[in-house]
């Protein structure tokens, strides 16, 4: 890297817990000795999924989100739950927000969503060989529809700004460029 050796945390305090995140105030040594605050998320993990049907959709979900205040088509998503292995929460969320289940399943990459004040690593996988699920809905609180697209559709959405989620985007554009190099 650059030099820089990290942080230490000197004491802190959760000011706050819920049901998806927490939130700590830290005070941090730095690396020459001054000190800082630092503002810390912590959340559980969470995954998001690119699931291709065999016509080369993209099963995108539209969804009214609290927090920007405003309808955004993403790719499907979710929370782990405490000690849930990413790929089962994958199989279950496809499941949940989809009606799909996998035949095959993907791990693209691990990334921070914000890691400028949030802990929450995303895993993305590439959900093909779909087929429906038995049972499946959605959370109680969620209202979804699924927008099934064309992949370069997508892409080019991703590209173009249209899409505003950026785990989305991200997963859009780690498929392209898996396909660009296979």
């Amino acid at each position: 890297m650059d030099g820089h050796t990290g942080e230490t945390r000197i004491d802190g305090r959760r000011i706050y817990t819920g049901r998806a995140v927490s939130l700590d105030v830290d005070r941090v040594r730095l690396d020459d000795g001054t000190e800082a605050v630092r503002e810390a998320v912590r959340h559980p993990g969470a995954v998001v999924l690119v699931p291709l049907d065999g016509a080369g959709r993209v099963l995108l979900v539209r969804q009214f989100r609290y927090v920007p205040g405003e309808v955004l088509l993403e790719l499907p998503a979710g929370t782990l739950r405490r000690d849930e292995p990413p790929e089962a929460c994958a199989r279950r969320e496809l499941a949940e927000e989809t009606g799909t289940a996998a035949g095959h399943l993907e791990h693209l990459a691990t990334f921070y969503s914000a890691p400028g004040f949030c802990d929450e690593q995303v895993h993305c996988f590439l959900a093909t060989d779909l087929t429906p699920a038995s049972g499946a809905q959605p959370d109680d609180d969620e209202r979804i529809e699924i927008v099934p697209t064309p992949l370069a559709e997508a892409e080019a959405m991703a590209r173009s700004g249209r899409l505003r989620d950026a785990k989305t985007i991200a997963g859009l554009l780690l498929v392209a460029g898996a396909g660009a190099r296979r």
